[in-house]
C-alpha cells in the first residue's frame, strides 16, 4: 500500500488555476497539501498523487514542516484579505505566504509589512499562464526579499515551463504584481489589436477573405506571432462569425491599475488607455453617451434618429 508524502507546502484555493497548479506540482514529484472552502474543488483532486487534502485552513497548515511556505491563489481583495488574517494566528515566524491573486500592488506591499511584524515572509506572485498552465506551465513574477524567495524557488521552477525559464525575481515586496499589472495591460493592447485587425479583415468582404487561414499563416514566420494569435487562429478555424459569442468584453481590475499608474507617473499609455475604454464600451457603458450623440446630431442637421429596437 502507497502512502502520500508529506507535503513540502500548501495551495489554498483550487479554483481552475489552483486546482491545475496542484496537480502540475504533484506530477512533477513535489508533495503538496490543498484546501478549498468548497468541498467539490477538494473531491476534485482526491485521485491526484502526492496530494494530502485538508478540511479545514487549520488543518492544512498542520500539515505542513516549519518553515512552511503556504500559496494563496484565491480573488483579490475580500477573500484573499480575509484569509490572510485567519493565516496571521496560524502561521509562526520564518513562515512564508505566496499570494497568487491578481492583486494591487499595493495591497502587497502593505501584506508584506504586516506579515513582517510576525517574522513571516510574503511573496507576490504574479501568475500567468490560465486554463493551459497545467500542460505549458506558468509564468511567474515573483516580488519580496531574497530570504523570503528562497524556499519559493523549487515550486517556481516546477510550475514554470522549464526550471531555468518563465519565472522571475522581480525585486522587493510589491513588484510581483505591479510587473504582473503591466502585463495585463500590455495583454489589453494585443488583443485589441488583433480583434480590430480581424474586423477590418472580416469587413472587406468582396475579398472573401479566409481568415482561419491567413491566423494560421502568421503563427510560422510572422513578426505578429503569438501565444494569443495562436489561439485566435484556433477559435477562427472553429467558427468565423463568433455569431453565437455576446460582444461584451470584461476588465478584472487590472488594466485600471495599470492607467492609475500612468496617470501618476505621466507616462503616455495610449494603445492601453484606448483597449481599456473599447472594453468599458462593450459593457454598454457608451449607450447613454452614444444616444447623447444621436440626439445632438439630429438637432443641428436633422439627421434620422435611430430608435432602439423593442
Amino acid at each position: 500500500m502507497t502512502t502520500t508524502p508529506s507535503p513540502v507546502a500548501a495551495l489554498i484555493g483550487l479554483g481552475k488555476m489552483g486546482a491545475n497548479m496542484v496537480r502540475r506540482l504533484a506530477r512533477a514529484g513535489v508533495p503538496v497539501a490543498a484546501f478549498d472552502v468548497a468541498e467539490a474543488a477538494r473531491e476534485a483532486l482526491a485521485e491526484e498523487p502526492r496530494v494530502r487534502l485538508a478540511a479545514t485552513l487549520a488543518d492544512v497548515v498542520a500539515l505542513l514542516p516549519r518553515p512552511r511556505v503556504v500559496w494563496l491563489m484565491l480573488p483579490a481583495g475580500g477573500p484573499s484579505e480575509t484569509t490572510l488574517t485567519a493565516l496571521a494566528a496560524l502561521l509562526s515566524a520564518g513562515d512564508v505566504i505566496v499570494d497568487g491573486a491578481n492583486a494591487d500592488y499595493r495591497d502587497s506591499m502593505r501584506h508584506a509589512a504586516e506579515a513582517a511584524t510576525r517574522g513571516v515572509l510574503f511573496v507576490d506572485a504574479g501568475v500567468s499562464g490560465g486554463v493551459w498552465g497545467l500542460a505549458n506551465g506558468y509564468g511567474l513574477m515573483l516580488g519580496g526579499t531574497p530570504e523570503a524567495i528562497a524556499p519559493v524557488l523549487p515550486l517556481a521552477r516546477a510550475l514554470a515551463p522549464a526550471p531555468d525559464r518563465g519565472w522571475v525575481h522581480c525585486g522587493p515586496p510589491g513588484t510581483g504584481h505591479f510587473v504582473k499589472m503591466v502585463h495585463n495591460g500590455i495583454e489589453y493592447g494585443l488583443m485589441q489589436a488583433y480583434a480590430e485587425g480581424f474586423a477590418l479583415m472580416r469587413d472587406k468582404r468582396e475579398f472573401g477573405l479566409d481568415l482561419a487561414a491567413i491566423a494560421a499563416s502568421w503563427r510560422d514566420g510572422s513578426v505578429v506571432r503569438s501565444w494569443l494569435l495562436e489561439l485566435a487562429a484556433e477559435a477562427l478555424a472553429a467558427d468565423q462569425t463568433f455569431a453565437d459569442v455576446s460582444p461584451v468584453v470584461a476588465d478584472s481590475g487590472e488594466g485600471r491599475w495599470t492607467l492609475r499608474e500612468a496617470i501618476e507617473l505621466g507616462t503616455p499609455l495610449p494603445v492601453i488607455t484606448a483597449a481599456l475604454m473599447t472594453r468599458f464600451a462593450t459593457q454598454g457603458r457608451d449607450d447613454y453617451a452614444g444616444r447623447f450623440l444621436a440626439e445632438l446630431r439630429h438637432a443641428f442637421g436633422g439627421h434620422p434618429l435611430p430608435k432602439e429596437r423593442r
